[in-house]
């Protein structure tokens, strides 16, 4: 990933960014119903790796498949690059786990950006204290192989209602999860930095007593005008 575009990126919140969608007709892009475990966390950015979960069937997901190094939940966690955000597809599950506190450990020791699941993560208090940025539904006790079965890394997946490609670009803020398309995502990050900045000075002039009109979207030449002089005052 492009190290200024994730710079930038770890700026902007997912707010802004689905408004930057929005206008390229992405209306979609928001992962529903999922929740940073610490939100005082910076930002999380980074391309997609993900991992499908399908409902367990009992005969086939028996606690011993975990001594299969092949297994596609554990080969998730190793493999998933540094860097990159580890996507699940719980089919938006809660009752069993998705993964739990040792997994969480390994992908922040491998150097993973952080992890993202529509159902539930077990071990959430001590997630939470983790230095890495990890996003579900709710805690869920209960281990994965109750109900999910891992079936396959990768590929295109379901996260919440939004549709994941692998490499597609994962960001993350106090409030939820936005999925990029990778084809855009320089030039969504560039918009949605100018949008940050303009924002600030609206905020910071809204906080002085200024009417929204002709101010937010700038309609009047004297909003424009003005929003040069504060940039460049402050060498944004």
């Amino acid at each position: 990933m492009n190290p200024q575009t994730r710079a930038l990126l770890m700026q902007v919140s997912a707010a802004t960014l689905c408004t930057v969608l929005f206008k390229r007709g992405l209306r979609n892009q928001f992962i529903q119903g999922v929740h940073p475990l610490n939100p005082a966390r910076p930002n999380m950015v980074g391309p997609a790796f993900t991992l499908r979960y399908m409902p367990a069937r009992e005969d086939l997901n028996p606690i011993s498949v975990f001594n299969d190094h092949g297994h596609p939940q554990r080969q998730a966690v190793e493999r998933c690059p540094a860097g990159a955000v580890l996507v699940m597809d719980s089919r938006k599950d809660a009752r069993a786990a998705s993964a739990g506190g040792i997994l969480m450990c390994r992908l922040m020791q491998r150097g993973v950006a952080g992890a993202v699941t529509d159902g539930g993560f077990r071990d959430s208090p001590d997630i939470a204290r983790l230095d890495f940025c990890a996003y579900h539904q709710r805690p869920s006790a209960p281990t994965n192989l109750t109900l999910h079965q891992a079936i396959d890394i990768d590929v295109p997946i379901g996260c919440g209602d939004v549709a994941v490609w692998p490499g597609d670009i994962v960001v993350g803020d106090a409030e939820g999860v936005v999925v990029i398309p990778a084809a855009s995502a320089e030039e969504v990050a560039r918009e949605a930095h100018e949008m940050t900045v303009f924002e600030d000075f609206v905020q910071e002039q809204v906080l002085a007593g200024r009417s929204i009109l002709g101010l937010y979207p700038p309609t009047e030449e004297r909003s424009r005008t003005d929003f040069a002089a504060w940039r460049q005052a402050r060498g944004r």
